[in-house]
């Protein structure tokens, strides 16, 4: 391999960060090169997503700055849009408006998933998904303006849309965004004089026979009886027929308005994928090897949400590993050692990881795990959750931070505070001013009605 190779990353998330942070530890500067490239300035760790749009811990202390830990690594700030192995080179449209080519010897792919979406009538305008740190900190504020609004109106019909919030998806995502939202709105309605826990509703809707499948039916039902207690209701094979106007629809009749409508039903692989000449399955992920290298390909690495990686834990030869940040973690440690093989002209290593388990949140002091085949729940289960993320949260000045969140909540309780305004800082001032807004701009919608969600473009690269 020659001298200065090339290394450019497509994507800053689990796999691209990780995958930078160990290169740069583990190759010599005469050896080679990094560019990491991603649309966003930093790294989410998505787990924590629900506790930072619930006011648990600071949305800043979710994400990490990439210049900041990726200190021997160039940064392009932008979004890749084409790879061409035939000429070895990343198109990406970058953050200043123009568009530029980068060569490359070795290329990692890890752009990473976005939200899965479905023909229903209504969702692209009404719906909000919760892949973002942009979306935890809309979706925490558009929650308790609409307490705000509600507590203004004398309008029955219009109060019940506003205190209705729609969450539709019941995996991981889903349901701990539901949990902890519930929690916050029903915690911030003690301080409403007319407003009380009952009158917010919390629907949740879920097209299979069962949530949250990576915790075993036994679990899964626990957790749907602690919805339950939480009055929060739970649909179980029903899909949503229309969400126009945020009147929503489902196929088994029941019919209702909502002022708020969260996407969570899964995700599929980066739609930029589609522009590569790389080889991809029937689901549109990239067809690797057990050593994550792209099948053909063999200085091209990928691994992640958009990889389609053999499963070598378990017997089926056609199981593929699942698209979660477990496996993207591990994933990047093989894949970065490989990397160094690779260029050293070393063997490389397959990747094999036994499932360890899973931890969910299901709101304050509540929780379920399944860790080597003990469940656990409750409180001590919520304990696992917060232990377990916190330690695989990237460095320690992040996780200080978020330990230091969690005890000033513990100790102040939660912030229930709506800072709207973010949404569109330049209203007020247009407003005085006497300016016209520009065309496309966003406004704010007049109370009951749903407009588009403007939030931070959050995909990654």
């Amino acid at each position: 391999m020659a001298r200065n190779t090339r290394i450019v990353v497509v994507g800053g998330g689990y796999v691209g960060m990780y995958t930078a942070l160990r290169l740069q530890k583990k190759l010599r500067r005469s050896e080679a090169e990094i560019t990491v490239i991603d649309p966003q300035p930093h790294m989410t760790y998505q787990p924590f997503l629900p506790e930072a749009a619930a006011g648990s811990i600071e949305p800043r202390h979710v994400v990490v700055p990439l210049r900041k830990v990726l200190k021997k690594c160039h940064h392009l700030t932008g979004r890749v849009t084409k790879i061409d192995h035939s000429q070895r080179e990343v198109t990406a449209e970058l953050s200043a408006g123009h568009v530029t080519t980068v060569g490359y010897d070795v290329l990692v792919v890890a752009p990473g998933s976005v939200a899965r979406t479905l023909p229903i009538p209504g969702l692209a305008e009404c719906g909000i998904a919760f892949k973002t740190v942009g979306e935890a900190i809309y979706l925490r504020n558009h929650v308790l303006s609409r307490l705000d609004a509600a507590a203004t109106t004398i309008d029955p019909a219009l109060r019940r849309r506003l205190l209705t919030f729609l969450v539709v998806g019941g995996g991981y995502a889903g349901i701990e965004a539901l949990a902890e939202l519930a929690d916050m709105a029903r915690y911030a309605s003690r301080y409403y004089e007319n407003i009380h826990r009952e009158d917010i509703r919390w629907v949740l809707v879920e097209a299979a026979n069962r949530i949250m499948p990576e915790v075993g039916p036994k679990m899964g039902r626990y957790t749907v009886e602690r919805l339950l207690d939480a009055d929060i209701e739970v649909n179980l094979d029903t899909r949503v027929k229309t969400l126009e106007g945020g009147h929503v629809v489902l196929d088994d009749g029941q019919s209702f308005d909502a002022d708020t409508i969260i996407w969570t039903a899964g995700v599929k692989p980066n739609p930029m994928l589609e522009n590569t000449d790389l080889p991809r399955d029937e689901r549109g992920r990239v067809v690797c090897t057990t050593e994550l290298q792209v099948e053909g390909m063999p200085g091209v690495f990928c691994a992640g949400d958009c990889a389609s990686v053999p499963d070598l834990s378990k017997d089926d030869p056609n199981a593929k590993t699942s698209p979660s940040a477990q496996h993207a973690v591990r994933q990047a440690k093989t894949l970065a050692d490989n990397i160094v093989a690779h260029i050293r002209r070393r063997k490389l290593k397959e990747y094999k990881h036994n499932y360890a388990g899973s931890v969910a949140s299901l709101g304050l002091y509540k929780g379920v795990a399944e860790i080597y085949g003990i469940k656990l729940r409750g409180i001590v289960a919520w304990f696992m959750h917060r232990t377990y993320h916190v330690s695989r949260m990237p460095t320690w000045n992040r996780r200080i931070r978020i330990v230091f969140d969690w005890t000033g909540a513990l100790f102040l309780g939660r912030e229930v505070v709506s800072l709207g305004q973010i949404n569109d800082p330049r209203a007020d001032f247009h407003r005085i001013a006497g300016g016209v807004r520009p065309a496309g701009q966003a406004t704010q919608p007049p109370i009951g009605e749903t407009a588009p969600d403007r939030v931070p473009a959050g995909g990654r690269a």
